[in-house]
């Protein structure tokens, strides 16, 4: 690989700290070990050394997106502070080529003394951008960041997600050639979030990305490739999906082992020859999942919380314009906007308004969760085909959605709406809107996986070998 490919190089990188136990010892290893080489004695250290990383060596390719995982303390954001070249390593190197835009930890990069507005002049100087260049982008910055008059505020008085927000808008407005995220988007609320997503998916087009979270499922969606480091070690290099599940059942068979069980981590391959399972009797199209009365008494209800549409908060809408969507709800089996469970039937309403006359309207709709991962979704185009609908100027449209709602983790979510005409390869894009309606899941029974869908039924039975 030539060096016109590669983005970041770390070789055999260490970084190392020397530990005291006592402020006095500090002193000691200041003064003695000094007179001890005037004297040509050699005298004891009076530090316990402690390497953070160590021995740690890849390459990214330019253009790649790498996610970097491990447990809280295995080096992770020692390694990201040194490839941005805020932390010199004790042994080895790094070197990145191109410009280098970082969100580390929460609290780094930023005067708190200063206003919004100073720190978007201090970063961007840093990053080299001239500040005539940053005055034609400051309006841009602020928009991107929705944080209003607190621009003025010192950032030491701002919300976490508030400083994150201004943070991100800053980063994505330096034309960086690498960018490095360091959990920084577990901050926030879910319109912001998908925002920096698609940022994010249209940064690694043209650009090289770091990405470093606890949450594996972010890391495999937007990570061809993953690292995984371990006690300031590399432990495994190789795809987003396989490093991930290594890692997932390392962590598991820690956490039996910290509870006096063993569990053996292995690789299992299916024979060729081996015998696929008889498959189920066919079951009715919809189902009511037998545990949930019991899931209910048990307070283990999966609630579903609509927010409003809002359309002032609609940050990205495109379209011709022939008609738009005015309103958007998502009603649940009861009728009312409020308060519903997961694996229960909702009504997902979208009213549109008719500007210009059109024919064969095509609704539909995207569930995402926070990292804009399409869940699931449809559309009405293979319902009305065969006999595709008119409207004329002025006229009203609603279309209506009557789905069970799956069980969802714990988390915030986002649907996005849309209005075309057309067909269904071929067709025009009349209004568009993203993130139109937001709802967050709580009290989920659900752990893993995307969504959990009502089971017909649940069985145990005995069967020969």
């Amino acid at each position: 690989m030539s060096s016109d490919e590669i983005s970041v190089s770390v070789e055999s990188l260490g970084k190392r700290y020397d530990i005291y136990a006592k402020p006095v010892d500090r002193l000691k290893q200041m003064v003695l070990p000094r007179l001890g080489r005037i004297t040509g004695k050699h005298g004891q250290s009076y530090y316990d050394e402690f390497w953070a990383l160590r021995d740690v060596s890849f390459s990214v390719r330019r253009g790649e997106t790498v996610g970097i995982i491990g447990r809280n303390g295995s080096g992770k954001s020692t390694l990201l502070q040194m490839i941005c070249g805020t932390l010199h390593p004790t042994e080895g190197s790094v070197t990145s080529h191109g410009r280098v835009a970082a969100l580390l930890e929460l609290g780094a990069g930023f005067n708190p003394e200063f206003t919004g507005e100073e720190n978007i002049y201090l970063s961007g100087l840093l990053y080299g951008i001239a500040e005539k260049e940053l005055r034609k982008r400051f309006d841009s910055i602020l928009a991107f960041a929705e944080i209003g008059d607190f621009i003025q505020q010192p950032v030491k008085t701002y919300s976490s997600g508030m400083y994150v927000r201004l943070a991100f808008a800053v980063a994505a407005h330096v034309d960086a050639d690498t960018l490095i995220i360091d959990e920084a988007l577990s901050v926030g609320d879910v319109r912001f979030t998908q925002k920096c997503m698609r940022f994010l998916r249209e940064f690694q087009k043209r650009g090289t990305l770091l990405f470093v979270s606890h949450d594996t499922s972010a890391v495999t969606n937007l990570c061809s490739r993953a690292v995984w480091l371990d006690s300031g070690h590399l432990l495994m290099d190789g795809s987003a999906g396989e490093v991930v599940e290594s890692y997932l059942a390392a962590q598991h068979a820690a956490d039996r082992a910290a509870s006096g069980e063993k569990v053996q981590v292995r690789s299992i391959k299916r024979s060729a020859g081996s015998v696929a399972p008889p498959r189920a009797a066919p079951v009715p199209i919809d189902v009511k999942d037998p545990r949930q009365d019991l899931l209910n008494a048990q307070g283990a209800r999966n609630h579903v919380m609509p927010f409003e549409f809002d359309p002032q908060s609609i940050d990205r809408e495109f379209g011709a314009g022939a008609a738009r969507i005015v309103d958007v709800r998502l009603f649940g089996e009861g009728g009312e906007q409020s308060l519903m469970q997961g694996g229960e039937v909702v009504e997902l309403v979208i009213d549109a308004v008719v500007h210009e006359s059109i024919v064969a309207p095509i609704f539909g709709f995207h569930v995402k969760d926070r990292l804009g991962q399409h869940l699931f979704g449809d559309n009405t185009y293979i319902s009305y085909h065969e006999h595709p609908l008119s409207f004329a100027a002025g006229d009203g449209m609603q279309a209506r959605f009557r789905f069970r709602m799956p069980v969802l983790p714990n988390g915030d979510y986002s649907i996005d709406v849309a209005l075309a005409t057309g067909t269904q390869d071929d067709h025009t894009q009349q209004h568009w809107m993203h993130d139109a309606l937001a709802f967050k899941a709580s009290e989920s029974t659900m752990r893993h996986g995307l969504v959990g869908i009502p089971m017909h039924s649940i069985k145990i039975v005995q069967v020969g070998v």
